[in-house]
């Protein structure tokens, strides 16, 4: 299909409304003043200041995971902004990309050689270079992480949709399988302060809803983050942010891949649990659903769209859900030394 058809008018009216927050809230963004407008450009110029530039890429992680299994290594690749490249932890093992290796490694019981091409500060216009190096690689399965950045900068909303769908579409045309993590809830992050936190929150959920629109529509599978990982945050920032306060610590990385890993391994025909509920919808009511309900996954049924939500890998299938404020160990994704062996 087409990039230029992702959107009809009525996917956009219907994005529109799952991203409004409160009806007070749209009043209020109706009736911005310039007081209030010079107000949302000073808080936005004190969270550039409290949260740091990156001083230093984070580290790659490239080779082969679960070589000890013998046999062909499946090729991964890694795609998208600071939160699929890792940044903020200091050891190989602990990026995104590791994580997921070494988690479909010990699922399949086969070696997975993986390629991080994500990079930091990265906006959906910078993927079509990555995809490029990608396909180099004949990829079977692509993680991808993006969107925050497109908030962050206010960048057009279309474009960074656009650019998404054409890679998703141009991985699966490869004959690749491909997870996305659509766009995080960036009002979560502690030093965006109200109103701007109230816009953040609002602009996060409607480019998530039209992200999993592009997806679907192209065969790839998503996973709706949003604020999933909120409570745990609040619960204990210290533990769950790195030191920039902006980014995930290695345990936030940890449980961000326990959230993604049941649709990895869904996506690769390998997973036989049951979900915890799951639906049929059309596209624009799965994507709303999806946005509404953190750690959905949205997956292409024919002319409609299939919504699952899992028990994360790692955790009680209670857990789900759960109360605010509960934070359990770290989800068992797994790594081990002999996991690794660059290649």
């Amino acid at each position: 299909m087409s990039s230029i058809n992702f959107l009809t008018a009525d996917d956009w009216r219907r994005i529109k409304l799952a991203g409004r927050i409160a009806g007070q809230l749209t009043g209020m963004l109706a009736g911005l003043t310039a007081v209030s407008a010079g107000l949302l450009m000073r808080q936005a110029a004190e969270a550039r200041r409290i949260i740091p530039m990156a001083e230093a890429p984070p580290p790659r992680g490239d080779g082969v995971y679960g070589a000890k299994f013998g046999g062909k290594p499946l090729n991964l690749v890694i795609l998208g902004d600071s939160s699929a490249a890792g940044y903020g932890v200091h050891r190989p093992r602990e990026t995104p990309g590791a994580l997921f290796a070494t988690g479909v490694s010990r699922r399949l019981h086969r070696p997975v050689r993986l390629h991080r091409l994500a990079v930091v500060g990265s906006m959906s216009s910078g993927l079509p270079y990555q995809v490029d190096a990608a396909l180099e690689y004949e990829p079977e399965l692509a993680i991808i992480m993006i969107g925050g950045n497109d908030v962050t900068h206010a960048s057009a909303r279309d474009s960074a949709v656009r650019h998404l769908g054409d890679t998703v579409r141009r991985l699966r045309d490869a004959g690749c399988k491909v997870v996305v993590g659509t766009c995080p809830d960036i009002g979560a992050i502690q030093p965006i302060k109200p109103p701007l936190r109230w816009l953040a929150r609002r602009w996060s959920r409607q480019l998530a809803a039209a992200q999993t629109i592009a997806v679907v529509r192209e065969g790839g599978r998503t996973v709706s983050i949003g604020n999933l990982l909120g409570p745990m945050f609040e619960a204990d920032p210290v533990r769950m942010y790195s030191s920039d306060r902006f980014h995930p610590s290695a345990e936030g990385y940890a449980r961000a891949a326990a959230v993604m890993m049941p649709t990895v391994m869904a996506a690769l025909g390998e997973d036989a649990r049951t979900p915890v509920a799951e639906s049929v919808r059309t596209l624009p009511e799965a994507a709303d659903a999806a946005v509404r309900a953190p750690g959905t996954e949205v997956s292409p049924a024919g002319r409609w769209a299939q919504l699952r939500r899992h028990p994360w890998f790692g955790e009680p299938r209670h857990w789900f859900g759960s109360r605010a404020g509960t934070v359990n160990p770290v989800p068992a994704v797994g790594y081990t030394p002999e996991d690794h062996q660059v290649g």
